[in-house]
Formats: C-alpha cells, structure tokens, sequence
C-alpha cells in the first residue's frame, strides 16, 4: 500500500512538471484502437488573445497539437497480453502524434478498460487539532479511512474523497477553511488486477516514455461524456469499447462506482465472422456499414455481397440479407446490455434521483442501439459525444474517442485523490503493527 501511495505522488509531480513545461501526451491503450494526443499547456491569456472567446468550461488551459491512432496489437479485453506487439503499436501513435505536432514527449498519461475494477465505499473520522479544518487535517480524515483487504495482487487505482462533513453539516466538497470540531468523510476506492498496471508500466518503459498519470477508462469516458447536470445529479456512463464495456456511475460530480464487462464491439464481429465463415477484417467492414439491431421489411431485400464487400469477388460470391445480418448481431448486443444492467442493479442504480444512462465508446455506434439499450436498461438513455476540445481533429471527435478527451479533462483539472494529501507517516507501521499483533494473537 506504501509503496502504491508513493508511486502515486510521484506521478502527479512529474504531471506537474511536465505541465510547467507546456507539453504531456495521453495515451488511450485500447483492445481496437491505441489513440495518442499530444497537449500543449498555454495558460489562459494567451488563447483568448487569439480566439476572442472566454474560458469555457474550464478547457482553456490546454490545446491539441497532434493526434495519431493506429490498430491495437496485443490488447484483450483491455488488458496487454503480448508485450511486443503492444510496444509497437505504442510506438507507432506516440511517433506519429509526435510528428504532427513537431515536438517530443517524454511524458504520458494513460488509460486502459480491462483488470477487473472492483468499487468500495470507505468512511473515516477524526477530531480537530484546533477549530479550523487544514490541508494536515483533510490528510488524517482520509488517513483515518479503513482499507479493506482488497485481495491478493491487487492495486488501489482510484482514490477519492466524494463528500465531507463538519459535525452536523454534511455534503461540503472542500472543508479547508471551514470552522468545526469533527471532520468525517466518505472515499470511493477503486482497485484493480495489479499485473495489468505492472504490464502498462513495462510496456510504456519500454517505450522510452515516463508515466505521469494513470486513469480507468471508464471514469474518464465519464468526465467527457456526461453533461454537468448529470455529473450532479446522478448518472451512469456506459462505455462500450472493442474489448470491453466499462460502466461508471457519477453523483454530485464524483464517481461513486464502476465496473466492467468483459465484452465488446469485437465480440461483435467475431460472431458475424464464426456465423458467416468470414475474416474477421471483412466481418467488421459488413458490421459498420450494414449493421443494425432492428430489422424492418426492407431489410429482408436488402441483400449485402459479401465478396463484393471485401472486394474479393472471384472467391465469395454468397450474398446475406440484412435481416441475417441482424439476426447474428443482435443476441451479442442484448447480452452485454443485459450483463451491464446486472452491474447497474447490483451498485443500487435504482435509488438515484435521476436514472440517466449515457452510451459511448467505439461499438455505440451500432445503428439502433439506443431503442434496444432503452428497453434493456431503463428509459432515459442517450447517446453520448465527448466534448468538443480546442484543437481536436474532426476524425477524433467520435464517441470512439470519449476515453482520449475525458483524459485529457482529466490531465488538466485533475479530482483530487488520496495521494495529493500528505498522509501522516505513522499511519502505516501503526496499522501494520496492529494488524501483526492481531495475528500472532489469532494464531499463536
């Protein structure tokens, strides 16, 4: 756990240093895709001189310079499973992002889908030293938090105060400041399988590149795909990616849980490729321009060629209906919405004061989706876009790209964690120490 904290506070300082310098990229290691922006940190005189326009949104601090993709090698279900391949495709963003924007980085901020999240809620309590709440203070109440025994080979991702309370007032986003005699707070702890991270941190070494942040891909899918009012008032982001689909709910502009299945938009195409006896580059060419989760009587003389499609006539002269089509994709798609709304059920979706799902990522783009996620889920469902981002190329402005831009939200007004605080040292050898205590006594 120490020695987690302390990687974590080493990140942000060199996130902060490499904002000083004016320049960081974000890297979205994905199961289909492995997107790299490259930022650029001006401050916020400079951009309205030239644009005329005021902040908005908080986004002025930062411009895109350079944006590159390239197909994901050895990525499953989010998670890196051939390091080379995954090297190489790294290496080909980052360098062609690099070429864009005419500058090197030596700095990364990172997300990724997979490694099983599990979501806690923690509380703790402490007493006042004097009457008025301090930054020493704000550190002893997260300090005070009980960790659970997250599991063997577990890692803390996520670690973040969502409310505090002065005595008898609850619900204040930041009490330093504020005059009381007990500070209490409740902190929503994200752990996941540590070997993913370990593996992200080698693949990324090996890149020559330092990391300077880590992020779940479903937490800032979030952030760039919720509108305010829903990041207030509560609301679930499904984001639906190749390998995997991460869910996350927000509460008064925090995330209070998240999880993730294991499926996605390459399940997708796998079934249309086992069920047509196809590759699976031509299954995912007739996916994206003839899919759908809705047929109509149209659809029974719609016949697709599926040679013609792939351009290799001579070999495949079978034509399908679309209906077939349809047919094939559409039990796939129930099946992920269905697992997804096992996980909103058992995180108590119900009980929000609004029932808002936003879809997104890259396999939301299913023609249809949105009717069929509204039966399955609830009726209040949208699909959503990330938000537009100064400098963002128009070909990065699709819901396959909620994750980059939420990162990039996330690298600029980063939610203040665990690990930004100054925990008080003898915090670890005291429960350490308990904690062995309390096993020789059991024991012996």
């Amino acid at each position: 756990m120490t020695d987690l904290y302390q990687t974590q506070r080493a990140m942000r300082n060199m996130r902060r240093a490499a904002m000083q310098r004016g320049v960081i990229a974000i890297l979205d290691v994905g199961t289909s895709k492995i997107a790299c922006l490259i930022l650029r940190f001006d401050g916020e005189a400079r951009l309205r001189e030239q644009d005329g326009v005021g902040p908005m949104a908080g986004q002025s601090q930062f411009r895109i310079i350079g944006a590159a993709t390239t197909r994901s090698r050895g990525v499953r279900f989010g998670e890196i499973s051939v390091m080379n391949e995954t090297e190489s495709a790294v290496r080909t963003a980052v360098q062609a992002a690099q070429k864009m924007a005419n500058v090197r980085v030596d700095h990364v901020i990172a997300c990724f889908s997979g490694a099983e999240p599990r979501s806690y809620g923690l509380a703790g309590d402490t007493d006042l030293a004097d009457n008025v709440v301090t930054e020493q203070d704000v550190a002893r109440v997260l300090a005070a938090c009980d960790v659970p025994d997250l599991g063997h080979g577990r890692e803390v991702l996520h670690a973040q105060p969502v409310n505090f309370a002065l005595d008898h007032r609850t619900g204040l986003g930041d009490p330093r400041g504020q005059i009381g005699n007990r500070l209490a707070c409740d902190m929503h702890l994200v752990s996941v399988d540590g070997s993913v991270i370990q593996n992200l941190l080698y693949a990324i070494k090996r890149c020559d590149l330092e990391l300077a942040g880590i992020a779940s891909s479903a937490y800032v899918s979030a952030i760039s795909s919720l509108v305010e009012d829903e990041q207030e008032l509560g609301a679930a982001c499904i984001d639906m990616g190749g390998g995997a689909t991460g869910v996350s709910i927000f509460m008064k502009k925090h995330m209070i849980y998240t999880d993730s299945v294991r499926m996605g938009g390459d399940h997708v195409t796998s079934d249309i490729s086992k069920g047509l006896q196809i590759p699976l580059s031509t299954a995912e060419r007739i996916k994206t321009r003839h899919g759908g989760l809705f047929a109509t009587g149209m659809d029974d003389r719609e016949m697709i060629e599926i040679g013609g499609d792939s351009g290799d006539w001579d070999k495949d002269r079978r034509q399908i209906s679309r209906t077939e089509l349809i047919g094939i994709m559409r039990p796939r798609v129930e099946e992920i919405l269905e697992e997804t709304r096992t996980r909103l059920d058992a995180a108590g979706f119900d009980h929000l004061p609004s029932q808002q799902i936003v879809l997104t990522g890259g396999a939301s783009q299913i023609p249809g989706l949105d009717g069929l996620a509204a039966r399955i889920l609830g009726q209040r469902v949208r699909l959503g876009r990330p938000l537009r981002v100064q400098g963002l190329p128009q070909a990065a402005t699709g819901p396959a790209f909620a994750s980059a831009v939420g990162l990039c939200l996330f690298a600029a007004h980063p939610q203040d964690e665990w690990w930004d605080f100054e925990i008080p040292a003898e915090r670890y050898p005291a429960r350490s120490l308990r904690r062995a205590f309390r096993w020789f006594k059991d024991n012996w």
